[in-house]
């Protein structure tokens, strides 16, 4: 029997009698879900301490990548929130030259995973750790933003999360008013919206109005552009990683963690799409799938990525049917950094806090 059967993609699967009408339906998705990543790219990737355009490259690379590759009919990958601790500490520790190194070693064993039927077997996790775990980098995760939500002026950050607490704390009295007061306009938006409408994400119309409010009232508040210099227009750059021999075991603990976290978050996303879609994943072509998307984003600036659950729900929720919206997704942030990219250096970077992946 050929293994070729086993390891196809669904999205080869659903060119069989895929219509118009399939096309609408993902089109329309995949053009919603895009706009709700534009935010949420960015976010992780200030999150983890490197650029904006990072998230922006990864999202545009694996998003593609992985819908074009995995198992999942619905999934859609990208930088996601269980990676920003991780991705920081290694950034701080060994530079965006040793992240890349640990995405290609880490997609290479996401790869080997799903080659030889691990996929299956991560589904033996017990709950009480997954919840446990993403509980604890959704913690840490809010704990970091903090300072940038209130304005704080302080000096670098602790990474102890009770040092860090305890200098935010001691800071308190730096908070800016209008800092405040966008940051907390936008998540009331992101949490009231759906009262309204869930046809239009909350998420597009907090990133809309606080991006018209800061270009048109010229409010003294830190953007995009004022603090990273705008986002470099054009597709995502191609550079070959500088790879140092000598970093290779000193990254591999690294780049296990990341495998780890890549493939538990990307199947518990397929899982949930199964359920919200009536469908069946493929965990080991998604195992793949991920995997061939970590070598690629470090070759074109990004940053590791996985499946993104609260993503693949605004994308079946949209109504996608087929990886075909995933694709468009990507093409769609593609789209933006191509076209409309220069618009980005109004956006107020301390709106975008990495609340969902």
């Amino acid at each position: 029997m050929s293994v070729l059967p086993k390891y196809l993609p669904r999205s080869v699967e659903c060119l069989h009698g895929y219509t118009g009408k399939k096309f609408t339906h993902d089109l329309i998705a995949g053009l919603t879900v895009g706009l709700v990543a534009l935010p949420l790219a960015m976010a992780f990737a200030i999150a983890s301490g490197v650029a904006p355009q990072a998230g922006l490259y990864t999202a545009v690379v694996a998003g593609f990548i992985i819908s074009a590759l995995g198992g999942s009919r619905t999934q859609i990958g990208g930088p996601t929130g269980a990676f920003v601790v991780i991705v920081a500490g290694i950034v701080i520790k060994f530079g965006v030259s040793g992240l890349a190194m640990v995405g290609i070693m880490a997609g290479v064993l996401l790869i080997a995973m799903g080659l030889t039927g691990l996929g299956a077997a991560v589904k033996f996790i017990p709950r009480p750790v997954i919840i446990g775990f993403t509980n604890g980098i959704a913690l840490l995760i809010a704990s970091t933003q903090i300072k940038d939500f209130l304005g704080l002026r302080t000096p670098p950050v602790p990474s102890e999360f009770l040092l860090r607490i305890r200098m935010l704390l001691a800071s308190a009295s730096t908070a800016r008013w209008q800092t405040v007061a966008v940051a907390g306009a936008s998540l009331g938006i992101i949490l009231l919206w759906p009262r309204v409408t869930r046809r239009i994400p909350g998420t597009i119309v907090a990133l809309f109005l606080s991006t018209v409010a800061a270009a048109v009232f010229h409010l003294p508040i830190e953007t995009i552009g004022s603090k990273f210099g705008g986002l470099p227009r054009g597709f995502p750059p191609f550079t070959l990683p500088h790879f140092r021999a000598d970093q290779i075991l000193l990254l591999l603990p690294s780049a296990f963690t990341v495998a780890f976290l890549a493939a538990v978050e990307s199947l518990l996303s397929a899982v949930v799409a199964d359920g919200m879609s009536g469908d069946r994943h493929n965990s080991n072509v998604e195992l793949v799938a991920q995997g061939v998307a970590n070598i690629a984003c470090p070759l074109f600036g990004g940053i590791p990525a996985t499946g993104a659950i609260a993503r693949t729900a605004t994308n079946i929720r949209s109504g996608a049917v087929t990886p075909v919206a995933g694709m468009i997704h990507a093409l769609t942030l593609l789209a933006i950094l191509l076209v409309a990219a220069p618009l980005a250096r109004f956006v107020h970077w301390r709106r975008l806090r990495p609340c969902s992946s």
